[in-house]
């Protein structure tokens, strides 16, 4: 193999192809700032699509990983694993304040596989077989991730084109229509499973009205309700909790029976999680569920730190003040190339408004959808964000982000924007 290859043509030759890769090679990465192979520097607001929640190789993180590493990096899940029970501490006392018990995996939609497998043999152990209590209820525009299961839960048909037959039991009905989904409810049903907050479907957040639906359903159906807060959950929208954020002062108090948990959780390390509530108890028990490298004890310290140093450095709190301070600039912008902004916390998104954009020569001889095309010009300026949907720009920024880095995101975006 040539050492003259560039980055790009080894990965034409060695890698799968099953990722639309942007032309940037990166070589490093230090707080909120990524650099190519060329020494090109990026401001990233994409932060691995809501991962890297303390920015770039935080020292939080080189310190723990460095320690547990010495100490020990992998051992069975059948042992006791201290570094795991102390994590699943935090989620449970301080992320959920309830009792409940968390499963360790690797990933998000490893997690929401987790929550389907719950619902299911939950309703399994409680009404038989026969009963038949096993579907899933999601909604349209959602995303639960790339395996069969997670798949078949998305409610996104070019996700499932070529993949079939797809694993059944599931049910989809559109988002926050609460009539629709009183209709769609039955004795069947073992879990309605949502995002609060809407991440590849468009930064759409969900509505006091159907959460308190779907609560409503749970008591009279007996099902489980469940969120999926892979993207917008441990801290991303200013609470531990997304839909904390999005009911806070609606009048409406609704606790899930169930919680995923990826992305932003490990800051950057593979981890994914799953909290599970006291109705759940012993639905998963010895042989029912696993995972080889699910809360390893370099995983588990190493998300553990980045939890605490989120805790205790005041990152939450930033994340709404920043919110606010995005929201005030963008008021004052006149650009008709946008719509409006949505979201909550520091997952927003930039909705764009195509038939603007469609006199803009270049984007239509483009062929690209409006927010690839924004997304690769504001690349070209050096500024990282990614897309959400055909029309919808996200900006996904470290929830430490400095008043500086929102100002030359403000300052750039804006100028891409005009100049289209």
């Amino acid at each position: 193999m040539s050492s003259e290859a560039t980055t790009a043509e080894l990965m034409n030759q060695f890698v799968l192809g099953n990722y639309g890769r942007f032309p940037v090679a990166v070589s490093r990465g230090e707080g909120g700032y990524l650099w190519d192979e060329s020494g090109k520097k990026y401001l990233d607001f994409a932060t691995g699509i809501a991962v890297c929640a303390l920015g770039h190789c935080p020292e939080v993180m080189q310190k723990a990983l460095a320690d547990q590493s010495a100490k020990l990096i992998h051992c069975s899940n059948l042992y006791q694993i201290r570094e795991q029970a102390e994590l699943a501490r935090f989620v449970v006392e301080k992320m959920m304040e309830r009792s409940g018990k968390v499963f360790f995996c690797n990933s998000g939609a490893e997690a929401n596989d987790g929550l389907i497998k719950l619902a299911r043999k939950r309703a399994f152990d409680k009404y038989g077989k026969e009963a038949g209590k096993n579907e899933v209820i999601t909604v349209t525009q959602s995303f639960h991730g790339r395996t069969l299961g997670g798949i078949a839960a998305t409610a996104q048909e070019k996700v499932k084109i070529g993949f079939d037959p797809l694993l059944p039991g599931f049910l989809h009905v559109p988002f926050n229509d609460c009539d629709t989904l009183r209709e769609a409810v039955t004795e069947k049903t073992a879990a309605i499973l949502f995002e609060p907050l809407q991440g590849e479907g468009g930064i759409n957040p969900v509505t006091p009205e159907f959460v308190a639906t779907a609560a409503e359903l749970r008591e009279k159906f007996d099902l489980l309700l469940m969120f999926d807060e892979v993207q917008c959950g441990s801290g991303r929208t200013g609470d531990w909790c997304g839909w904390r954020t999005i009911l806070q002062g609606s009048g409406v108090d609704v606790e899930p029976d169930a919680v995923s948990w990826a992305k932003g959780f490990g800051g950057g390390f593979p981890i994914g999680s799953f909290w599970a509530s006291d109705e759940c108890e012993g639905a998963l028990g010895p042989g029912t569920h696993g995972s080889t490298f699910g809360g390893t004890p370099l995983a588990a310290a190493t998300s553990l730190a980045v939890l605490e140093e989120l805790d205790e450095s005041g990152a939450l709190e930033n994340v709404k003040r920043q919110e606010a301070r995005i929201r005030e600039a963008f008021a004052q912008w006149d650009l008709p190339v946008i719509d409006s902004l949505r979201g909550v916390g520091l997952m927003l998104g930039f909705v764009l408004n195509g038939d603007e954009l469609s006199n803009n020569t270049t984007f239509v001889e483009s062929g690209l959808t409006p927010s690839l095309y924004v997304v690769n010009k504001a690349m070209e300026a050096g500024f990282l964000t990614v897309p959400a949907g055909e029309d919808v720009v996200r900006w996904l920024p470290r929830l430490n982000v400095s008043d500086a880095e929102v100002d030359e995101a403000l300052a750039t975006f804006s100028e891409v924007l005009s100049n289209l």
